[in-house]
């Protein structure tokens, strides 16, 4: 037990949140990259599917866990 918490509950919490946030960071770089490249509209969007389409995976494995335990 680390904290008070056992690892089980530790994995859990960074598993959710701390992927959570490193997703958020992302979007941040991808929309920096965009910019600084001055993609465009088009070229904006490219980025954010190709690499937004990991994101989607994760929310839905998110999404799929509440529906199963529910």
């Amino acid at each position: 037990m680390i904290f008070g918490f056992t690892e089980a509950q530790i994995s859990g919490f960074f598993l959710t949140y701390g992927v959570g946030a490193f997703i958020a960071y992302m979007l941040f770089i991808i929309g920096q990259l965009a910019w600084e490249s001055k993609a465009g509209r088009f070229g904006t969007f490219v980025i954010f599917l190709g690499l937004g389409v990991g994101f989607l995976g994760f929310l839905a494995k998110v999404v799929i866990q509440w529906w199963m335990e529910r």
